[in-house]
């Protein structure tokens, strides 16, 4: 009995033990995840208030208060030129002068000062070139436009093609790259870039500088020009590119033909009577 008693006792010590082990284990994990959890909120990131769009905003819509509002973002993340108050986006002093959408934005997308006019001002080219830039229209077609695929903010080698004036050595049509990296403002009437579908535009209008006009109107003039567009990101810069016919064919350059040397022949002329003589004579370098 005693015997019983005894084992009785060590199998409830041994139990008592084993609950007190799991409870310390139980409240340290506890106390360990607290910890975690104080720690994460004392490292919180910074935010501040950010204007974004409450709806999609198209180009040449007029911004009005409903049409934004503000958001917490990340105070070391926040977008170059976005607004963090009211007051810099709808300033006091402009009165009922509001700000015109100059490029597309989605529900929820910062609104930044690129995509914005200034209060008051128009949604016009004359907003979209840098300074010292001038707008220049090229004529465009189904083949030379890339087949309606340009879209304003887009980039473009501009290649020019005609007749040479050297008309010495015959080439036939010769087809160069003028300018490179060329921007575009805007594709017919439409300076906004949420065109959806391809259009086949008459025009095209670049921002050039005013040397880069100058020569883009002489070669619109004196011949025909084609447009190749550049890819987005793509920083290299095309070498100079000239073709013309034999080139094309592969028949080498023609070579001018080479001048053939006369003999010089001297005279002197005398007179015999009525009649006059040349008589060859050695000439005198």
């Amino acid at each position: 009995m005693r015997a019983v008693f005894g084992l009785v006792l060590i199998v409830g010590v041994a139990l008592a033990g084993g609950a007190v082990m799991m409870a310390k284990k139980y409240i340290s994990a506890y106390q360990n995840e607290l910890a975690r959890e104080r720690a994460a909120r004392a490292e919180t990131v910074p935010t501040v208030d950010v204007f974004v769009a409450t709806k999609p905003l198209k180009y040449g819509e007029r911004l009005s208060k409903e049409a934004v509002r503000a958001v917490r973002w990340p105070e070391d993340a926040i977008p170059e030129g976005a607004f963090t108050s009211i007051e810099a986006l709808f300033p006091p002093e402009s009165g009922d002068k509001q700000r015109v959408v100059l490029r597309a934005m989605e529900k929820d997308e910062a609104v930044m000062a690129v995509k914005v006019t200034r209060p008051g001002e128009d949604a016009g080219i004359t907003s979209r070139l840098a300074r010292g830039m001038r707008a220049f229209a090229i004529k465009v077609d189904v083949s030379s436009g890339v087949s309606g695929f340009l879209r304003p903010g887009d980039k473009v080698d501009v290649y020019w093609t005609g007749m040479m004036p050297d008309a010495s050595i015959s080439r036939g049509e010769v087809t160069r790259l003028i300018q490179t990296n060329v921007e575009l403002v805007a594709v017919d009437q439409s300076a906004g870039g949420d065109i959806n579908e391809a259009i086949i535009a008459r025009t095209v209008t670049v921002a050039a500088l005013p040397e880069q006009v100058a020569t883009l109107t002489h070669a619109q003039s004196t011949g025909r020009l084609s447009l190749a567009l550049v890819g987005a990101g793509d920083d290299t810069i095309a070498a100079v590119v000239e073709v013309d016919q034999r080139k094309l064919l592969g028949l080498g350059a023609l070579e001018a033909p080479q001048q053939v040397e006369k003999e010089r022949v001297c005279t002197i002329r005398n007179r015999r009577g009525a009649e006059v003589v040349e008589i060859p004579i050695r000439c005198a370098d």
